[in-house]
């Protein structure tokens, strides 16, 4: 099974592995209660986003996948974090597609680049299916899923809120 490069470009983001060096923007991006207003469980302080990083590492060094770190190609800013991180959904492995931009960078269409880039990266290579998980009060992120053409296939229970379910098809 081919692991993601460690890098990927697209017309406008450079989608790349994360390290330490990105511990402040994280904090930045995942502290930011505007980023978080659709999560139930709010902005995450310093210390969760520090784990947040060192569990996203052990994704890359475990099993060859995890979240990127997005940057805009023309300017090197750090404008979000998102990818694709292996998990268990209805007791089968499956990728999760998430993402968090900043509110500077909404608007733009950057969630749909990314996600279309990393859902057809495992297309190609991965056997497991993309899911998408967001707040039924997340419109957005909807919109994101239903561009990418990723049909609503049910709602959950995640993090103590309800919760759109929208699973890819295989070409």
């Amino acid at each position: 099974m081919s692991k993601p490069p460690e890098e990927i470009r697209t017309e406008r983001l450079v989608l790349r592995r994360i390290g330490e060096a990105d511990l402040t923007a994280m904090i930045e991006v995942h502290g930011d209660p505007e980023t978080n207003r659709h999560n139930p469980t709010g902005p995450a302080g310093p210390e969760e986003v520090r784990e947040h990083l060192v569990a996203w590492q052990r994704d890359w060094a475990r099993h060859g996948i995890g979240y990127w770190a997005i940057e805009v190609a023309t300017t090197g800013e750090v404008v979000g974090f998102g990818g694709l991180r292996l998990f268990e959904f209805d007791g089968r492995p499956a990728l999760n597609l998430y993402y968090r931009f900043r509110p500077s960078a909404w608007g733009r269409g950057y969630a749909t680049e990314m996600a279309r880039a990393a859902v057809d990266w495992a297309h190609g290579v991965r056997p497991e299916p993309v899911v998408i998980r967001t707040a039924t009060t997340n419109a957005a992120a909807a919109r994101v899923a239903e561009r990418l053409g990723f049909p609503l296939t049910g709602t959950i229970v995640l993090d103590g809120a309800e919760a759109f379910v929208f699973t890819s098809r295989r070409s």
